[in-house]
């Protein structure tokens, strides 16, 4: 999920929080191997709807089943705000270079 970068190897690609959404719905009961995330979307957009998504789903009992997340942004802060959320709900997550 990111409004700019090309991610070449994406299978899916979801350019705003309500896409991502709808995306992770979408697959709800499907093995996602990777799942890439940017903190800022354009605008006043953030990803944090999607991380909302994935907190909730662990909350409830019913995390998403994805083998890691990865955090791809330039916003430092948000993106170890990311990385702290879904740590937290047991996700695997690595922050990498945006």
């Amino acid at each position: 999920m990111d409004d700019l970068r090309p991610l070449p190897h994406a299978t899916r690609i979801a350019r705003t929080s309500r896409e991502g959404v709808e995306l992770l719905r979408e697959h709800r009961d499907t093995y996602i191997d990777e799942l890439w995330l940017d903190h800022d979307l354009g605008g006043e957009d953030s990803i944090m709807p999607v991380v909302t998504l994935l907190e909730e789903a662990a909350f409830s009992g019913r995390p998403f089943r994805i083998g890691t997340v990865f955090v791809h942004s330039a916003n430092p802060i948000g993106a170890e705000t990311v990385v702290r959320s879904l740590t937290r709900w047991n996700y695997r997550v690595r922050r990498t270079a945006a």
